[in-house]
């Protein structure tokens, strides 16, 4: 951590989230994840949008050619503590995608067109990360899982299509794959085995489900190597089915979740924790 980020750290929690000089103004947020090789907890300012209950930060890294640290972090580990103002919270995060991933980070860059700098100054697409506080993301995850589906769909289409630019086809292949194999790795790690607990009912389903996700990973592998329109085309059919079977299992059964005790929120860590 640089010393420019521990003396911001250090005064956005003496102020309740002021700070002064270069980052007057600026609206901040603490993002700490945990190290996806080390398991260390590592607190980062970032730059954040409020959206509906939803924050949202922006993995700009200042445009550079590399996603920053905490992004690799929170990928391996979606649980992340966030300090905003004066209050701290449990959030799960979640790259956003295609169409809306593209209008949020041109709403940022109206806001502040360093980062239209950011994104013009760098070949990767600067991923938009929205953070869901705990209860709310875990109220709202069957809506949540039909977006995401829609959002990879429509990724895919463009991608089978033809639609994206011959030279962008692997950036855009990579970040696909990226954002698939984060969301079933989301779900295999906590949104099934809560769905086990309170319904053992599901749980051959939910086998399926994860071998499933076994044959998409294979899949993805090979896209990552390829990036070719065969192999585009044989994850879309592989996709879809996956995709439609889990909508008709679970939609109905997350949709009944409101009241059930894991919905409640989470104690807030204290800061810094």
């Amino acid at each position: 951590m640089t010393n420019v980020n521990q003396r911001v750290i250090a005064e956005f929690r003496a102020n309740a989230g002021e700070v002064g000089g270069r980052f007057a103004g600026v609206p901040l947020v603490l993002l700490t994840t945990t190290g996806a090789r080390t398991g260390r907890r590592h607190t980062t300012p970032a730059v954040y949008l409020r959206d509906g209950e939803r924050v949202l930060v922006f993995a700009s890294n200042a445009g550079a050619a590399a996603h920053p640290a905490w992004y690799h972090n929170l990928l391996a580990d979606p649980k992340v503590t966030v300090e905003l103002g004066g209050r701290t919270f449990t959030a799960r995060a979640a790259p956003l995608l295609g169409e809306e991933r593209e209008r949020l980070y041109a709403r940022q860059a109206a806001a502040d067109p360093a980062f239209a700098a950011y994104q013009e100054g760098t070949d990767r697409v600067i991923p938009v990360v929205a953070l869901y506080p705990e209860r709310e993301r875990l109220r709202a995850f069957g809506a949540e899982l039909v977006r995401i589906h829609e959002a990879l769909r429509g990724e895919l289409a463009q991608l089978r299509a033809g639609e994206r630019p011959a030279g962008d086809l692997r950036e855009h292949c990579l970040a696909f794959c990226e954002a698939l194999t984060f969301h079933h790795g989301g779900e295999d790690r906590v949104a099934f085995p809560h769905l086990e607990q309170l319904f053992p009912e599901l749980k051959q389903p939910l086998d399926r489900l994860r071998e499933e996700h076994a044959v998409l990973a294979g899949l993805i592998g090979e896209l990552r190597q390829a990036g070719d329109q065969d192999t585009i085309g044989r994850v879309a059919d592989a996709m879809e089915a996956h995709f439609a079977y889990e909508e008709e299992l679970l939609v109905p059964v997350l949709d009944s979740l409101d009241e059930v005790p894991w919905a409640a929120p989470a104690p807030a860590p204290r800061p810094g924790a």
